[in-house]
């Protein structure tokens, strides 16, 4: 059997067409049948996220064969397929669209098999590992013009993008030269954030664990590492993956910004001495092309900032936490009023089903998403700049011309 880099390679290389040959034309009145690539903790919130009639889960695969049960029983789907290949359920032409929510060092790997074998995708954030993923994976959404994708950053089906662009209306808030930007949680003593207990039959019996690697180093078994991936670089792009990805993913979408030009990125472990490689206490520094710098700090020993940003302009700011808020400069405009969003943030779980919605409405309209695949390419480029300014303590900068990180 080929391995999977090899099934890889080997799907990359087709034409759309091969795409083309398993996906079927859906109206607005059928239903959609759906497999999920990695029903983890986060595959089980969005298989509880999908609440249209219409849809049905049929198919499940993992690496680790206890999860499979869990998605069959959340999904209230006990006739849906299992697999520990994920290849087994993307051979099924009935499935309609796969939802992949998998560690994000195979987002690449499932992304591009996904789409060769003619399924429309929801594709968990961040989109990409690293640039050469994010290109292979631009690839081959290109080569399939007709399916769906929706990249996972669930604010973009938030009632408060309404709210953001209604602010900038009228140029209430003047040049933006900066949006200032926090992400803080706390967790108990001796409970440390991402961590969780690793379950007795986490053994390498009931883990695929090299279909886990994929294209990672290769390591021996370890049941921490296929757990708690995301608290090691070989696999996870850390807080600036998991958190920043979504609040940058807001305002590039609202203000149209680009990969950025230049970044500076610091941090360390200061907190949880407990073998992450990952950050728990971060500042990320970004420079855009429109003359404007966001700024982005996290971390996970006090929450008293919250998630919170501001986009401060020259007329005005906006405050965007669970409800948005336009305050003028009295400076420049002495006589407007404070304004209100009519959209409040009620949880990331109403969010994920707007968004699931989204996805599902799209791909039986042919309607762009409200995170079509450009959006989460220059996220996610914008994340790997950020990690790898971190990880080798260098100012990185961004050649727009031959895609490319440099130093």
């Amino acid at each position: 059997m080929d391995s999977r880099r090899q099934f890889v390679t080997r799907v990359t290389r087709l034409a759309g067409t091969a795409a083309l040959s398993s996906s079927r034309i859906l109206g607005a009145n059928d239903r959609i049948r759906l497999g999920m690539i990695g029903p983890g903790f986060r595959g089980l919130q969005l298989i509880w996220s999908m609440r249209d009639p219409k849809a049905e889960f049929v198919a499940f695969a993992d690496a680790y064969s206890a999860r499979l049960g869990a998605a069959k029983l959340q999904a209230n789907a006990p006739a849906a397929k299992t697999y520990a290949d994920y290849r087994d359920l993307l051979a099924d032409k009935s499935i309609d669209a796969v939802i992949i929510a998998t560690p994000q060092h195979l987002h690449c790997e499932h992304f591009v098999a996904s789409l060769q074998a003619g399924k429309h995708v929801y594709q968990e954030k961040a989109l990409a590992f690293s640039v050469e993923h994010a290109k292979r994976m631009r690839d081959a959404h290109l080569n399939a013009p007709k399916l769906t994708v929706q990249i996972g950053h669930q604010d973009c089906s938030s009632l408060q993008v309404a709210d953001a662009l209604g602010f900038l209306k009228d140029d209430k808030v003047g040049k933006i030269t900066e949006i200032h930007s926090h992400m803080y949680r706390n967790t108990p003593h001796g409970k440390p954030q991402w961590t969780r207990p690793i379950p007795p039959d986490m053994t390498p019996a009931n883990v695929a664990w090299k279909a886990f690697l994929g294209g990672a180093p290769e390591r021996d078994f370890d049941a921490n590492r296929f757990l708690n991936w995301r608290l090691f670089w070989d696999y996870s792009g850390g807080n600036f993956y998991e958190n920043m990805s979504h609040q940058l993913c807001f305002w590039y979408r609202v203000l149209g910004l680009k990969v950025p030009v230049k970044v500076c990125t610091n941090g360390g472990v200061f907190l949880w001495k407990d073998g992450r490689e990952v950050p728990d206490t971060m500042d990320a520094l970004m420079v855009h092309a429109e003359d404007l710098m966001v700024t982005w700090d996290s971390g996970f020993g006090n929450s008293e900032l919250g998630t919170t940003e501001r986009v401060l302009g020259t007329d005005g700011t906006i405050f965007r936490g669970e409800q948005m808020r336009y305050r003028p400069q009295e400076v420049n405009r002495p006589k407007s009023p404070d304004l209100v969003g009519q959209g409040i943030d009620i949880g990331q779980q109403h969010l994920d089903i707007a968004h699931v919605q989204n996805f599902l409405d799209c791909v039986r309209s042919g309607n762009e998403p409200n995170c079509p695949f450009d959006l989460g390419f220059r996220v996610a480029i914008a994340c790997r700049m950020v990690v790898d300014s971190y990880r080798f303590s260098k100012f990185l900068r961004w050649d727009p011309v031959k895609e490319e990180i440099y130093a």
